[in-house]
């Protein structure tokens, strides 16, 4: 039996490393003593506030948006909260990948036990007991304005604590009714601000970011190895990446990726032979430069999401210390839509170059055959693929248009200014995907390319890769159904 990880969630900064790790070895997460103690500490002093009657607190004792001024009975506080879920729950569009789903329970939950958002201990425990038993609620793409917080979706999330709504259990998709039957479950009774508290935030964006940045770094580690096969196969020259020109640049992308690229090509033969060319095409020539600029962009866009997972998005925030509540706008989206716009670029830039590295190799010079195919004209080769690449590399530049400049007004002007952030999240989601599909393709052709360099061999790195690839994906000598070819390597690149 697989021994059972714990994570306990503490008071403390948790890093984006700490997310993967927590996701990626099925770990059961619990509230540590401190986190419970400040939860309930805020709730009490909520209720408190409530029951001396001070005044109108926004969403608390009030209606939403517009309705702001509206007072609301103490009477009618709780099914103010469960209505405010219900009525919010209407997205639209395809679902979230249980994937994500799995971050956004454990980021909504991370939000709720810095104790400044006033819910019930056990409305934090409910959806600690979702993220633990596999309980993914059915979240829709579409709704989020990402200003207000990701409000649709997260209220999608927050059906099933009502008994309500949605959820998938395993492969079982169940109505939350039925799933609170199955566990034994009772639908949590929201309290004063919990529908608000559950709603507000920013953990629907910070999911896709999270997730985004997480792939961007595999994706990125495994272009610079596909491409020095590329560059090897295609008998490429080393010396744009010797350390001297790269450092005077100043670029820390850049000069990181030279130094790679000096370890990965180490004790190739085909990298030392004499070339007969004296330059490369920029695709090989000014990968330090292109692949660079998007390790800085991933660092930066790493930096800005770290923060937004250990923030407190929801909206009014509890000060129980400072006898304040403060009606401001954490939820609103900006800083993770400029970045996840920002990502998104750097990306499609790493697919649009790999798909040219492509392009070249199956162009019929540096000695190799056209199309990559002993007998080309009887044999078309490779030469589709390329098609295939450039069309998903085209699709990127269409997906990067950017959300982060985009606004529309909603509840009656009083919310007139939003990110957008939540469809720069599911665009941005789609570019990582494509960016498999392109590393794939880059693969297939480099792997292949490189057999018609023999007997010569390349580095230990990029001949290690070969051999591995060369388990799934077999050489071409004459045509042959690619799509299946192009489906494993598409596999293989993403479980590398």
């Amino acid at each position: 039996m697989a021994e059972i990880i714990e994570f306990e969630i503490t008071d403390q900064w948790l890093t984006l490393d700490q997310v993967e790790e927590i996701i990626a070895s099925g770990a059961q997460i619990k509230l540590s003593k401190k986190s419970k103690a400040a939860i309930e500490k805020c709730r009490k002093y909520l209720d408190d506030k409530m029951n001396a009657g001070d005044g109108l607190i926004y969403g608390i004792n009030t209606g939403f948006g517009s309705l702001c001024n509206t007072a609301i009975s103490k009477e009618d506080l709780s099914t103010l909260q469960s209505n405010l879920v219900r009525s919010h729950a209407c997205g639209m569009g395809e679902e979230a990948p249980k994937e994500i789903v799995e971050r956004i329970l454990l980021l909504k939950i991370l939000g709720l036990s810095k104790g400044h958002s006033g819910v019930q201990l056990a409305t934090v425990e409910r959806l600690i007991f979702f993220f633990n038993n596999k309980i993914y609620p059915v979240i829709y793409t579409q709704g989020s304005l990402g200003a207000s917080g990701d409000l649709a979706p997260l209220a999608h999330m927050s059906m099933p604590l009502l008994g309500e709504g949605e959820v998938w259990v395993g492969d079982k998709r169940m109505s939350g009714q039925e799933m609170s039957k199955k566990f034994k479950l009772d639908p949590i009774v929201l309290q004063s601000k919990e529908g608000l508290a559950l709603l507000n935030g920013t953990q629907f964006m910070s999911a896709y970011a999270s997730y985004s940045v997480a792939h961007s770094k595999k994706l990125w580690s495994q272009f610079n190895l596909i491409a020095a096969m590329s560059l090897d196969a295609y008998d490429g020259r080393l010396n744009p990446f010797q350390s001297n020109v790269n450092d005077i640049r100043q670029q820390e992308g850049q000069k990181e990726v030279a130094v790679i690229f000096q370890n990965l090509l180490r004790g190739s033969e085909i990298i030392k032979r004499h070339k007969e060319h004296v330059q490369d095409p920029y695709s090989f020539r000014c990968i330090p430069q292109v692949h660079g600029a998007s390790k800085d962009a991933i660092d930066h866009c790493a930096k800005i999401v770290e923060r937004e997972i250990n923030a407190v998005t929801d909206n009014p925030t509890i000060f129980p210390d400072e006898d304040d509540i403060v009606s401001a706008g954490n939820f609103h989206g900006q800083p993770l839509a400029i970045v996840m716009d920002f990502l998104a670029i750097a990306m499609a830039e790493m697919g649009s170059i790999s798909e040219r590295r492509v392009y070249k190799l199956i162009g019929g010079t540096r000695g190799l055959p056209a199309f990559l195919v002993a007998d080309p004209g009887l044999n078309s080769g490779f030469m589709i693929p390329q098609y295939t690449a450039a069309s998903i590399v085209s699709q990127n530049k269409q997906l990067c248009t950017p959300a982060s400049v985009d606004t529309i007004d909603s509840s009656n002007g009083q919310e007139d200014h939003v990110s957008m952030g939540a469809n720069a999240a599911t665009k941005l989601y789609r570019v990582v995907q494509n960016c498999y599909s392109i590393q794939g393709i880059e693969l297939l052709n480099a792997a292949q390319a490189l057999e018609f360099r023999r007997p010569l061999y390349s580095s230990e790195a990029v001949e290690k890769l070969h051999k591995e690839y060369r388990e799934k994906v077999s050489f071409m000598s004459k045509d042959q159904y690619l799509h299946e070819k192009m489906a494993t390597s598409f596999e293989f690149v993403k479980s590398l």
